[in-house]
């Protein structure tokens, strides 16, 4: 039974990001999933944008949880520094170039404000054109 412990904490270390906090109360750790969440829930949340990739749209997102919100969401954390790839659906009729930098700001914005982490990237591909 110790050594499955032993095996459920190192799997959670390694898909965890530690914050360094001045007050050492004890430490701060964020899970990557965590950081897909935060970047799932901005960028739906961006008009224009239908859905992530996956087909998880905002209705559903009430039925299947907050997990559902890092489909399409891919991040890598190097130290403090925090790399996002999305994979976004876009409503037909907006402008791609336009609605993919208010998703990168609101992502980076979003990341920075709630884990105090950088974001260096926010890199976005649009799997697909819904239609009204």
């Amino acid at each position: 039974m110790e050594n499955y412990t032993e095996n459920m904490v190192e799997n959670v270390e390694e898909h965890t990001h530690k914050l360094e906090n001045e007050e050492k109360f004890g430490e701060v750790r964020i899970a990557d999933e965590v950081v897909a969440i935060i970047a799932g829930l901005a960028a739906s949340e961006v008009e224009g944008v239908a859905s992530m990739a996956g087909n998880v749209t905002r209705d559903l997102i009430g039925k299947l949880g907050m997990k559902s919100l890092s489909k399409g969401v891919r991040v890598t954390m190097e130290e403090n520094t925090v790399y996002v790839r999305l994979a976004i659906n876009i409503q037909y009729g907006y402008n791609v170039p336009s609605t993919c930098t208010k998703i990168q700001d609101k992502v980076k914005t979003a990341i920075e404000t709630m884990t105090g982490l950088e974001v260096a990237e926010v890199n976005i591909k649009i799997v697909n054109v819904t239609m009204e």
